[in-house]
């Protein structure tokens, strides 16, 4: 089933313009969702917004948004001012400049989200925007409102399509050289460095999604799907902690009975 686009507007860049649709990427739809429940009485609990001196719930209507400029002092904002404040990035995404692709670390991208085409007018505007992108290896930078909030966004090719990243603000990313220090700068032999990249090359895979499967919500589902046969309820067991005879770790030695499981694994 096509996924449902949840942004519609245009994709600009001089006076090049196409009307586009945008979904999420990634989707946390199938996670388990827990409620709070009353334990005496098998009901559900919900949370409500009460006023924080009277302790009577507020209505949505009386809720507004409120900037602390001081205690107990508050600039209030209404909805619609807020939308008004990036009103051109509301439904524009215009392209202001682009980079080498290789000069953003992956530490400034934020969520992915997919760009196409909405429409069979717009998909040769859309293309020739894509695959200039594609040919100077280069990713488009603009602006964009997304979640009630103004975002630097990152274009970049992805098969017939873009793949638009929120990016995370320069004052998000915090500096690491403080606490990189930290870490020291000791030396490895040549030695350990020849033995640790072949425990590597041993555990070298394709990429395939189920490497990051999610170990936690599969014994979920297994306690619940035993408890809905009524079966015996089961705890989930605690992995055995390794034995520690000392607090010295010997690198090499450890590199070395790593190196022959690998071999061990490999021959069955």
């Amino acid at each position: 089933m096509a996924q449902r686009a949840f942004w519609k507007g245009y994709l600009k860049l001089s006076l090049v313009t196409c009307r586009v649709a945008m979904t999420p990427a990634v989707t946390e739809s199938s996670k388990l969702r827990f409620h709070n429940i009353n334990r005496k009485t098998g009901n559900r609990i919900v949370s409500r917004y009460v006023n924080s001196e009277t302790g009577k719930p507020v209505d949505d209507e009386d809720q507004v948004k409120g900037y602390e400029r001081s205690e107990d002092d508050y600039v209030l904002f209404e909805d619609d001012e807020l939308e008004e404040v990036a009103l051109e990035s509301t439904r524009t995404i215009d392209i202001e400049r682009f980079i080498p692709r290789s000069s953003i670390g992956w530490i400034w991208y934020d969520s992915p989200h997919y760009l196409a085409p909405a429409d069979k007018v717009s998909e040769e505007a859309f293309a020739v925007i894509r695959e200039a992108m594609r040919k100077t290896d280069t990713g488009g930078i603009a602006r964009l409102v997304l979640y009630r909030r103004e975002h630097a966004v990152l274009l970049v090719p992805r098969d017939e399509g873009m793949i638009v990243w929120t990016l995370r603000y320069g004052d998000e990313v915090r500096d690491p050289d403080p606490f990189f220090d930290k870490a020291g700068k000791t030396e490895v032999s040549a030695s350990a460095r020849t033995m640790m990249k072949k425990l590597v090359e041993a555990r070298l895979r394709s990429w395939q999604p189920k490497l990051v499967r999610d170990p936690v919500e599969e014994r979920l589902h297994e306690i619940i799907e035993n408890r809905t046969k009524k079966s015996r309820k089961t705890k989930p067991k605690k992995p055995a902690e390794p034995e520690r005879k000392d607090n010295v770790i010997d690198i090499m030695e450890a590199l070395r009975r790593s190196l022959a499981s690998e071999k061990k694994a490999a021959r069955k």
